[in-house]
């Protein structure tokens, strides 16, 4: 392994405008903040306006020490809306026509995509016709043998079947939530039970793991080779804003650092768990991350 693979994010950057105040955020940096912090060498890719609040976004990426291609254009920078129900769980308004929407290829980008170790993206960058093109012109140069993240990162009416289709083919790792499970087996003829139809994804697209989260509950990883589930450590919740992302952008760098399947299930898992325990997506790192998933092994063992 490289001292440090370098790690890609491909899309939305926006500002998340909450209850409790304006917080930067987007899925794709929300997994490179976490990869860089275990390790990757990491750069997030997407577009900000020409505004103040661009300028700002801008300023708060690299006050979190991420590493960011943004470009800048005319169209305002992105923001979300949200609300959270009784478990903090988020629901999304998302605004239209925004920066992000209007990523465009250069030959920077190009040479940089060539040159990775893995490349995360997901359905909601690819709304619109300037950045779908420009996301799947780079997926198709990601040299062999590197990671290609797919988490599907469903929100609102901003997907459809047959994107979903051209990005699995696309895809070496496929990560969904529960919910999303449900609405997938509208589109696709899934066989019965979580493993069973994670394995018709891996099976159906050629993929290397299919990762389903199902909140509270457990997470599951399926491989060609083996399966990985673990249940969701009970903790307090603050907020599970970016909660998903850690998982991926631990979980990738896991794999990249020669990690076995389950061990790299492991450390995503209480890193999660640790987020949900902070204030927004990129919260500072504590010098160990606790093994939430033994504490509760043990706890539980205590109990019998």
């Amino acid at each position: 392994m490289k001292e440090k693979p370098i790690v890609l994010s491909i899309g939305e950057l926006l500002w998340d405008m909450l209850p409790s105040g304006r917080r930067a955020g987007g899925a794709p940096t929300n997994f490179v903040y976490h990869a860089t912090m275990n390790g990757g060498d990491g750069y997030a890719i997407s577009s900000v306006g020409n505004d103040q609040l661009g300028d700002e976004l801008a300023g708060e990426v690299h006050s979190h020490h991420i590493s960011a291609i943004l470009q800048h254009n005319s169209y305002p920078t992105g923001t979300t809306h949200a609300s959270f129900d009784k478990n903090g769980v988020p629901t999304w308004t998302i605004s239209e026509n925004v920066a992000w929407d209007h990523i465009r290829f250069n030959h920077d980008l190009s040479d940089l995509v060539q040159i990775a170790d893995c490349v995360c993206f997901g359905t909601l960058a690819l709304r619109s016709p300037e950045s779908r093109a420009t996301i799947l012109k780079l997926l198709s140069l990601v040299k062999p043998g590197a990671i290609k993240y797919f988490d599907i990162n469903i929100r609102e009416h901003f997907y459809s079947k047959e994107l979903i289709e051209d990005l699995l083919k696309e895809s070496t790792i496929f990560k969904i939530n529960d919910d999303e499970l449900k609405l997938l087996r509208t589109m696709f003829p899934l066989p019965a039970g979580e493993e069973a139809a994670c394995r018709w994804f891996l099976q159906t697209y050629g993929l290397d793991d299919v990762i389903l989260t199902a909140g509270a509950d457990h997470s599951l990883i399926v491989s060609k080779k083996e399966s990985s589930r673990l249940p969701t450590p009970h903790i307090p919740v603050v907020d599970t804003v970016g909660a998903g992302d850690s998982f991926s952008g631990v979980f990738a760098m896991g794999l990249l650092s020669g990690l076995p399947l389950k061990e790299a299930h492991r450390r995503a898992v209480n890193t999660a768990a640790y987020v949900c325990t902070q204030n927004g997506a990129w919260p500072n790192y504590p010098s160990e991350i606790p093994d939430y998933v033994g504490i509760q092994s043990k706890q539980q063992r205590q109990k019998k």
